[in-house]
């Protein structure tokens, strides 16, 4: 089976010399179909650059994103916005739905755009609320929406064209937390019925862990760990993700949590820091770290970590 998703050393530098800031510095993954792959990182580590550029909302400065063999920085004219249409559909944090436009004509806004008939549109408009529980709310505007109705609202609007992969941008954190389980749930159910690939950024990491396949960790624009969901959520290897999950609550009072402090703030991306970009808060940091970049090293099959402590491993 053949990645639908592959990019390599991907970089984004916002702004001119000396004024420069690297928002992704060489990320190089694979996505495979079906896939729901989850981000993870503190706030400015460039997961919505990352997204940003895949969904074509930015162009990056270096590397290259194809998906299914065809390079998206080639794209132009027709061939990009059938892209952006009909190849991949858009969840975001604040729904981002026209208030003046009612639940039914949002989620139609994308099939008028491209030409989909009338006959189909309301073919699919009717599946998709039927599906997502949403007819009650059709002829209603998004200020008389409550906040879960507003987001599947989005969601039939992200799959009203059909897409093969959906971008999530944290699609529930402005949502209560009752209301951000019936999403999450929906968007895996959505996933097997319609065989679709995700590209999800959460701050949560519980709700990584419950909805992804695989797990792609930021630190100040570089992917410092990736793999499998169950491997590294069991066998954290970067000193950066392990501190991540050491903040993870327990519900047993009885654990004893072995919490990892980081020392000092995120360095600024306008000015990183030379070698490793976590030196200067990594309690293992060695020599090597503050001179040399550490190179991708796989610890397991498909379980990669970008760390100077695996170079002999």
């Amino acid at each position: 089976m053949k990645p639908i998703l592959n990019i390599e050393n991907l970089t984004k530098i916002y702004g001119n010399v000396p004024s420069q800031t690297k928002a992704l510095n060489g990320i190089t993954f694979q996505v495979m179909p079906g896939e729901f792959l989850g981000i993870m990182g503190s706030s400015g580590s460039g997961k919505s650059t990352l997204l940003n550029c895949i969904a074509t909302v930015i162009q990056p400065t270096g590397g290259s994103i194809q998906v299914e063999g065809v390079n998206l920085q080639a794209l132009k004219g027709r061939t990009l916005a059938d892209y952006r249409g009909k190849k991949v559909g858009y969840l975001f944090q604040n729904f981002e739905l026209l208030d003046n436009l009612t639940g039914r004509e949002n989620i139609l806004l994308p099939t008028s755009l491209h030409g989909v008939s009338e006959a189909e549109s309301s073919q699919r408009l009717k599946q998709l609320a039927d599906y997502l529980e949403i007819t009650d709310v059709l002829n209603k505007f998004p200020s008389k929406m409550s906040g879960g109705q507003r987001q599947r609202i989005c969601i039939a609007r992200a799959l009203a064209l059909k897409p093969e992969f959906i971008v999530c941008d944290e699609p529930v954190s402005a949502l209560d937390v009752s209301i951000q389980a019936q999403i999450i749930n929906l968007l895996k159910d959505i996933q097997e019925k319609y065989n679709l690939t995700y590209l999800f950024i959460s701050h949560d990491l519980s709700v990584v862990e419950h909805i992804s396949d695989t797990v792609g960790v930021m630190y100040l624009g570089n992917l410092v760990e990736y793999g499998a969901t169950e491997d590294i959520f069991r066998n954290p290897l970067h000193p950066y993700t392990k501190a991540l999950f050491s903040a993870i609550p327990v519900p047993d009072p009885t654990v004893k949590m072995n919490r990892i402090v980081l020392e000092g703030s995120i360095p600024s991306p306008a000015n990183p820091p030379k070698g490793c970009k976590f030196h200067t808060r990594c309690a293992q940091c060695m020599e090597q770290c503050k001179t040399e970049v550490p190179e991708q090293r796989e610890i397991e099959p498909g379980h990669f970590v970008v760390c100077h402590l695996y170079d002999q491993k």
